[in-house]
């Protein structure tokens, strides 16, 4: 029997080995028979799709499984962003939304998120429900002309760009006279920031922004190794800042005015400090096992309230639907903020980011400078290491077990265990060994004082997977 397993958000799989018509029916199916679990609602569903090959196709599919189930299907007819269906879904109150996507993974990956009619992603209760439904029921399919009183192909309208506009100070960011570039990698932003920016008289441009399958030749991921294309552009325009967006524009990347990058870790502290300082909003601060000890830093000397959660968007948003959170953020370009959705949102959280640096009259590169000498500097790195999973889960089990008294020289201080092994030594700093429950892979990630630091304790985890790996 085919395994299929749902991952932080959604399931996904390669191309034409995991992700097939034939799965793609099964997962429907299952979400099909969930909705018809739960208390009487609407039954409109909508799809969105990114740009990967055959997502369109893969889109039109499902919903021709939930037509075949009774339910009434509106079918995006370009790609669009994932915050989209998730906007649409809590504005109409729908059943549900369904984004036919791999978000910031390789190519050869395309996926399926379930948006709740909450308007985010499915919690960990949810996702339980929908994958205790796998392969109970035998897929029904309507063909294209029997599904056509119940799917309908639309235009995306234009409520929800229209409130993300209405929680940035535009104000701000016209007096300032910054300057940006905008980096869509070949996903569904594609010029949406570029046009919300030049309605309000902002300088700039957008590079990459024509969908394409194979994403230029990088994965849609805005980490360093892929915004090489994004730097020169900052440099070629002397541009103040630039801005990315994944490949369903639910995730956002920075970079300064020389084309540095700037970590989501310090993305969610500079926002944080924007948001409580400047606009004077309130309320918990949740992050991920894997974010920054500059976090809670910050959340002790303002007072606010804090939460660490298990990696995955989904475990904060089930902290935001349940109590007032200002913002919340992962590792992995993922943040969301209060008055808008439970979701991530690279368009909002990019302008807010752009937004955070006008008000500030300063560089980004001085804001982060700034952030560094009243908490503390830390740098951060993270590996991904393709491993075979019985492994990965050994090592993890291993250090948490019997975990090092020293490090590369450091003293080790405690041991978690929220979310993998994390190890924290005695000067802060951290690194944490997760394996994916779904994927041969296993991350590391590591946080410390130095970059050297950093480095060399990262060097010394790969050497520990690779000895382990060996034997």
């Amino acid at each position: 029997m085919t395994s299929i397993k749902f991952g932080t958000d959604g399931w996904r799989g390669v191309i034409a080995r995991d992700f097939t018509f034939d799965n793609v029916e099964i997962v429907t199916q299952a979400i099909a028979d969930y909705l018809e679990s739960q208390p009487p609602s609407r039954r409109e569903v909508l799809i969105g799709y990114d740009a990967r090959f055959m997502a369109g196709r893969f889109a039109r599919c499902v919903a021709e499984v939930l037509a075949a189930n009774g339910f009434h299907i509106e079918l995006l007819d370009r790609p669009f962003p994932t915050p989209y269906v998730s906007f649409e879904a809590r504005r109409r109150q729908l059943a549900g939304g369904i984004m036919v996507t791999a978000s910031h993974n390789p190519p050869e990956f395309l996926g399926i998120k379930f948006k709740a009619p909450f308007g985010g992603s499915a919690t960990p209760a949810i996702v339980q429900q929908i994958e205790s439904y796998l392969f109970k029921t035998t897929p029904r399919r309507l063909n294209r002309g029997e599904a056509a009183d119940r799917i309908h192909v639309i235009s995306p309208n234009p409520e929800y760009l229209d409130h993300v506009k209405s929680l940035v100070g535009f104000d701000a960011i016209r007096k300032s006279k910054i300057k940006a570039v905008i980096d869509s990698m070949h996903g569904t932003g594609l010029r949406l920031l570029e046009e919300i920016l030049q309605e309000q008289g902002v300088v700039c441009r957008t590079i990459r922004y024509n969908p394409d399958p194979l994403f230029g030749g990088v994965s849609p991921e805005p980490m360093p190794e892929n915004l090489g294309a994004l730097k020169i552009a900052i440099l070629e325009d002397q541009a103040d800042i630039g801005l990315a967006t994944d490949g369903d524009a639910d995730r956002l990347g920075v970079m300064d005015q020389q084309g540095r990058y700037v970590n989501t870790h310090q993305i969610l502290c500079l926002l944080i400090l924007h948001l409580v300082q400047k606009r004077n909003w309130t309320g918990k601060v949740v992050k991920t096992f894997s974010q920054s000890v500059l976090v809670e830093k910050i959340c002790r000397k303002l007072g606010l309230p804090f939460e660490i959660v298990p990696i995955g968007f989904k475990n904060i948003a089930e902290v935001m639907l349940q109590e007032d959170v200002l913002i919340g953020g992962e590792e992995s370009g993922g943040v969301g903020v209060k008055n808008h959705l439970p979701e991530r949102d690279g368009i909002l959280l990019n302008l807010l980011m752009l937004e955070a640096v006008a008000e500030s009259g300063k560089s980004l590169h001085d804001m982060v400078l700034d952030l560094w000498k009243e908490y503390g500097e830390f740098h951060f790195q993270r590996n991904d290491l393709h491993v075979p999973l019985s492994f990965g889960q050994g090592l993890v089990k291993q250090l948490r077990d019997s975990p090092p008294k020293r490090y590369t020289g450091l003293f080790l201080e405690r041991v978690e265990t929220l979310d993998g092994t994390k190890l924290i030594f005695k000067d802060e700093s951290w690194i944490l060994f997760r394996q994916s429950g779904t994927e041969p892979l296993l991350r590391i990630y590591c946080e410390a004082h130095t970059e050297d630091q950093v480095e060399r304790m990262m060097a010394e985890g790969r050497n520990l997977a690779q000895v382990e790996n060996s034997n």
